[in-house]
């Protein structure tokens, strides 16, 4: 195992980068990335990550943010695929407990609905079975009555019942930095704002890459045995740099949500529910909030600026209004949204909804290993089937054995929470809060985002000792998010680290000039560089507040 990395330097990091012969190079650092960094690194291999922007700061934060157990899967009757995610969102829940938390989803069941009652009977015990479901967790069948007591928004008129099941809500960036930081400990060098530029080769053999540190404007060259490409929509523009785009493609649908406050849609429970399309989408209660998704459409428009058009949004309100007729959203209730895009494995013939989520890896003449596809729940056996097959070519061509994969049973956080301590934790967070004069409301914030880390926030808010709590507790997540979580930039703090743009915009308009200044100081911005900031952070609010004639 190499030295932990986690508390070295950006500039301690990109000399280890240079100076080094790495096994294997990582290129993304979505949930795919960080998964295959974490396994390789965990196995003995050492290990670079480079990610061209922020972590997580494609797909990996701009999902439903649920670890689900791929209900739909049943429809389509991909069974393996049920079974394998339902025991992967168990194993992830199991090791970041704090971010990774059950929860009950209703699906109601309408007059010419997509599933009818014992379809859906039926379906929910499969599903049961196939997922792992522990027995507390297992579904209930609700009457029309039960249903109504359960979620009384639902349509009383062409309601004939419910489903009650288990799911497993996160925050997607989160978890991405979490491994991100898990990989590091184990010695993996990960660094974002590191952009490759070309591939090297070495008798058509690839053995690195050069790269451009956006945050100095530098380039720097690594040396890596092997090389694999995760970058999730980006994949194919990787094949392209090594002429190895051939056979298989992606398919790039997008996806949009929308955030309302929680009063303007009162659901008491995630709802799972069909629109009159004939698809299902989610509405999803968090804190004060409540947040709408997903549409499904194919794209084709700017991959670096992924926007939610009017059209998606009307969608989306006129769906929830179907199925909770008495709430009568408007676009005008949308607090934020946010839109990004899926990498499918392309299907000739087949319609978005029906194509399989299911991933592929493509191995090109150099060497280079592209993983595509797949979804949120199954990246850790995504990273798993990528490790193992370098692990194969590293006995194969040089003669080196690792082991099998660990990460079944590494916990994301050092200082691990167990499922049965969080309630407590909370309260003794709130109490706390209380007593350095911030609301208690904030423990579960703290807790779902930081877990037992929400301690080192805590003493930094004490110690400021600010009349402004709002102020407080931004500066004291600001400080512990550069010192350990590689924010470089305002809206990596606001977006990935916080998720403030979306489920708190409130506080990114009230703070953002002392969250720059703050950064600004920092890193050591001129003036040019500040109004860079200004206008970065500009685009991704007004981004976030308003819908767009058409994509980019």
């Amino acid at each position: 195992m190499g030295k932990p990395s986690i508390n070295m330097t950006r500039e301690e990091k990109i000399k280890q980068l240079q100076e080094e012969e790495f096994d294997l190079l990582v290129i993304g650092g979505g949930v795919t990335g960080a998964g295959i960094a974490l396994d390789a690194a965990a196995r003995g291999l050492r290990t670079a990550l480079v990610e061209k922007e922020d972590f997580a700061s494609g797909t990996s934060s701009r999902s439903t943010k649920l670890v689900h157990g791929g209900l739909r899967y049943l429809k389509q009757f991909e069974i393996g695929l049920v079974s394998e995610v339902g025991r992967e969102r168990a194993i992830v829940h199991r090791n970041a407990p704090h971010l990774v938390i059950p929860e009950k989803m209703l699906m109601p069941l309408v007059k010419g609905g997509t599933y009818g009652k014992i379809a859906t009977s039926l379906g929910l015990t499969v599903y049961d079975i196939l997922a792992g479901v522990r027995k507390s967790d297992r579904r209930e069948m609700l009457d029309r009555d039960q249903a109504l007591m359960e979620e009384p928004l639902l349509n009383p008129h062409n309601l004939l019942g419910a489903g009650l099941y288990s799911e497993y809500r996160t925050d997607d960036a989160r978890l991405t930095i979490e491994l991100i930081k898990a990989a590091s400990r184990y010695g993996a060098i990960c660094l974002n704002y590191m952009k490759l530029t070309e591939f090297k080769l070495n008798k058509g053999h690839l053995t690195g890459g050069d790269c451009l540190d956006l945050i100095n404007d530098k380039k720097i060259s690594l040396s890596a045995k092997f090389v694999v490409n995760a970058c999730g929509p980006w994949v194919d523009e990787l094949r392209k740099m090594n002429n190895s785009l051939k056979g298989k493609k992606l398919h790039l649908t997008k996806g949009v949500h929308l955030v309302v406050a929680h009063n303007k849609l009162p659901v008491r429970n995630s709802t799972y529910f069909d629109v009159p399309d004939g698809r299902m989408i989610f509405s999803i209660p968090r804190g004060d909030k409540t947040y709408i998704g997903t549409t499904d459409t194919d794209y084709s428009g700017n991959m670096e600026r992924v926007v939610t058009t009017e059209k998606d949004a009307m969608y989306l309100i006129g769906s929830v209004n179907s199925a909770f007729p008495s709430v009568s959203l408007s676009l005008d209730d949308v607090e934020a949204n946010w839109a990004g895009l899926r990498p499918l494995i392309h299907q000739e013939g087949k319609p978005v909804s029906e194509i399989s989520r299911r991933d592929e890896i493509f191995e090109a003449a150099d060497g280079l290993i592209s993983i595509a596809g797949g979804k949120l729940t199954g990246y850790r056996k995504m990273a798993e089937k990528t490790v193992d097959l370098v692990v194969k070519r590293m006995h194969r061509d040089h003669g080196r054995k690792f082991p099998g994969s660990e990460t079944e049973h590494i916990f994301l956080l050092d200082n691990h929470l167990e499922e049965d301590e969080i309630h407590g934790y909370t309260g003794s967070v709130g109490k706390i809060l209380e007593s350095i004069g911030m609301p208690a409301v904030k423990a579960e914030y703290l807790v779902t985002n930081y877990g037992k880390q929400a301690d080192i926030i805590l003493a930094l808010a004490a110690g400021l000792n600010l009349p402004d709590t709002g102020e407080g507790l931004i500066r004291s997540e600001l400080t512990y998010s550069i010192e350990n979580e590689s924010v470089m930039n305002s809206v990596d703090f606001f977006d990935r680290r916080t998720g403030r743009l979306y489920f708190d915009i409130d506080s990114v308009l009230k703070y953002q000039e002392i969250v720059k200044d703050h950064l600004a100081e920092h890193f050591g911005w001129d003036e040019i560089r500040r109004k860079e900031e200004d206008s970065l952070l500009e685009q991704k609010i007004f981004d976030a507040r308003h819908f767009f004639k058409t994509d980019f």
